[in-house]
């Protein structure tokens, strides 16, 4: 039987949070919950939220007091949190001639019923969370290319090398969390039992354009990679060379 939510409604607001690199929601399994995997549970007055793992929460028709008292009570089994979280709104709205339509921000349901609310959420809690990593890359390649635009040079002082092994570091941990954490590409178990909304998950991802967004971060993470191995090498090079020198 299906869970229908927000039945005297026909708009609700819908936001998408990034709070910080992780959320502990081994408490909140433990309570009354509306649905698992993932975690859906009741939240304000008449709302509700969809908490993911990997520090997103997905919040539906909650006013702005209502979401500030939500996030605050979150403030506690977030991991590492942010000061300005990453941010995504739309609406659905219920339209009974609907085939849950996308159309940029509004998406159509024919009946709010959980199962969409927990595909949708799972959409947007990837698009919040690639923007963030979509933001990381682009500042790790600004402090990348200062370094491939001194790689001919000899001498690097220690914090310049410190600060690449750095960078190495933060490109690899994306990586690890893009795939390891947050399985950006994979479809949610959600559809393994609902198979019938998979087209609609399948709209949404295009919609939102996570694979494509998926292959342009792998390419940006790959030129990091490239550029941070080139400049090791030639850092390597220089410093055989230099130690050369002062044995002849």
């Amino acid at each position: 039987m299906q869970t229908i939510l927000f039945s005297d409604r026909d708009l609700v607001p819908v936001r998408a949070l990034l709070l910080g690199q992780g959320l502990d929601l081994k408490t909140l399994e433990q309570i009354d919950c509306l649905a698992k995997d993932p975690l859906a549970i009741a939240a304000g007055e008449s709302g509700c939220a969809v908490l993911f793992r990997y520090g997103a929460v997905v919040l539906y028709g909650l006013s702005p007091l209502e979401e500030a008292t939500f996030i605050t009570k979150l403030k506690d089994l977030t991991i590492v949190p942010f000061a300005s979280p990453e941010v995504e709104n739309v609406e659905i709205h219920r339209d009974a001639n609907s085939t849950r339509a996308v159309e940029g921000d509004i998406i159509f349901l024919p009946e709010f019923d959980l199962k969409s609310l927990q595909i949708i959420a799972t959409i947007l809690a990837k698009s919040v969370i690639m923007a963030y990593y979509e933001m990381n890359i682009a500042s790790a390649f600004e402090r990348i290319e200062p370094f491939a635009n001194r790689l001919q040079h000899a001498r690097w002082s220690k914090q310049q090398v410190r600060e690449l092994l750095k960078q190495l570091g933060n490109a690899l941990a994306v990586e690890h969390k893009m795939v390891g954490r947050v399985q950006v590409i994979d479809k949610p178990k959600l559809l393994w039992e609902s198979s019938e909304l998979d087209r609609f998950y399948l709209r949404l991802e295009k919609e939102f354009e996570i694979q494509a967004r998926q292959l342009i971060l792998e390419r940006k993470l790959a030129l990091v990679y490239r550029t941070i191995e080139t400049s090791l090498g030639l850092l390597q090079h220089n410093t055989i060379a230099i130690l050369d020198s002062l044995w002849e």
